[in-house]
Parts: structure tokens; sequence; C-alpha cells
């Protein structure tokens, strides 16, 4: 049974640390173009901040999913020295992630005490991203949640 649990195990935390992956790559490709248009065309302040913010929510998503594969690993493993290595990650991303999160709230809630300017608005819309994809599960949602409180 246990040879089992780990047969299955291991492909399971290569797949969620590949979505993990494509969640960073995709944010910083959105990121990246929108840093670049925004060098060139020039952006207001708030969008540097909403970019950043939208920047930090992608790498909410993929410690969470990072944090999902440490806690699948650490069911599997028998060596206090792994369980002890992967705990101590786990540990790490919980607290960069937490903090992240934090700091993503209370940048989002000094953003929305304005309003959004034009700019603003063609910045937001210029990015390229996902939402053309609807959110389906928490971590989605975090992920699009600027869409959702504009």
């Amino acid at each position: 049974m246990r040879a089992w649990l780990e047969a299955i195990s291991q492909p399971v935390i290569l797949a969620i640390d590949a979505i993990a992956l494509l969640v960073i790559v995709a944010g910083t490709v959105q990121v990246s173009i929108a840093v670049v248009r925004g060098a060139f065309k020039g952006m207001p302040s708030e969008v540097w901040r909403e970019t950043w913010l939208r920047f930090a929510r992608w790498l909410v998503a993929a410690l969470t999913f990072q944090l999902a594969a440490d806690i699948i690993e650490t069911s599997i493993t028998t060596d206090w020295q792994t369980i002890g290595r992967v705990g101590a990650v786990a540990l790490i991303r919980t607290f960069l992630n937490y903090f992240l999160e934090r700091d993503v709230e209370k940048q989002q809630r000094a953003c929305t005490g304005g309003e959004h300017t034009q700019a603003a608005e063609e910045a937001r819309t210029d990015t390229v991203s996902l939402r053309s994809t609807p959110p389906q599960s928490p971590i989605v949602r975090a992920v699009h949640a600027d869409r959702e409180d504009a």
C-alpha cells in the first residue's frame, strides 16, 4: 500500500510543482509586458502599483501550489531529515505567502481608495493575462481579484 501511495504521489508532486512554475512564468510574462509598455508609454504611479500587485497575486498563487506539493511530500517521507527539510521549506513558503498576501491586501486597500484613471484602465486591458478564463477556484480567483474588484 505504501509503495502504491509513493508511486502516485511523486508524479502528483511533480505536476503541482510544474503548475506553480507555469503560474510564475505567466505572471512574470504579464508583468514584464506591462512594465515594458509602461516604460515606453509612461504610466501613472497607481498603474505601476496595480501592475506589481497583480504580479504579487501570481506569486501568492504559485506559493500556494508549492506548499500543496510540500504537504504531499511530507506525507510520503519516512526520513526525519527529509521531513525537517521539507517542513522548513514549507514554513518559509507559508511565511512568504502570509506576508505577501498581507502586503497585497494593504496595497489594494490603498489603491481602491481613489478613482481609476483612463490610463490605468488602458494599462489594465493592454496587459496579457488569463482574464478570458472565468475564475473557478480560490487560487484562480486570487489571481483575478483585480478584475473582480474593478
